[in-house]
């Protein structure tokens, strides 16, 4: 499975940006769950949100709660992460990830398979 993220670039704080996250093809099952980390620079890989495939059943880590929507795309394969009132500490390069399992994975361990990440650059 490869995934393909897409969709970050400059945005002032308090702008918007739609990630998307595409796989290369249809092996997903019931049990995929998809994530979002970000890392920023001189920093660790840290949890962002995650969705469960079959259920569009969410989770996100507390910073973003309110401001990120994470949603998926059964027709297109594609997992998106909308992100509003963004903030210069929002600033990091953020790739989307998948697992098989239903327990909420927030550890880049934890995830199978990484896409090559997308940056996002909020300036203040």
């Amino acid at each position: 499975v490869q995934l393909q993220a897409f969709g970050g670039g400059l945005v002032q704080a308090g702008g918007s940006l739609r990630l998307s996250c595409a796989a290369s093809e249809r092996t997903f099952g019931n049990s995929v769950m998809m994530g979002w980390f970000r890392q920023a620079p001189g920093k660790e890989r840290e949890f962002v949100a995650a969705i469960r495939w079959s259920t569009g059943n969410t989770y996100y880590t507390d910073s973003v709660k309110g401001r990120f929507t994470i949603s998926r795309d059964n027709a297109k394969d594609t997992v998106y992460l909308q992100m509003n009132s963004l903030k210069p500490e929002d600033t990091a390069v953020y790739y989307c990830a998948a697992r098989y399992g239903m327990v909420w994975g927030t550890t880049a361990s934890a995830y199978d398979y990484w896409g090559q990440g997308t940056e996002v650059t909020v300036s203040s």
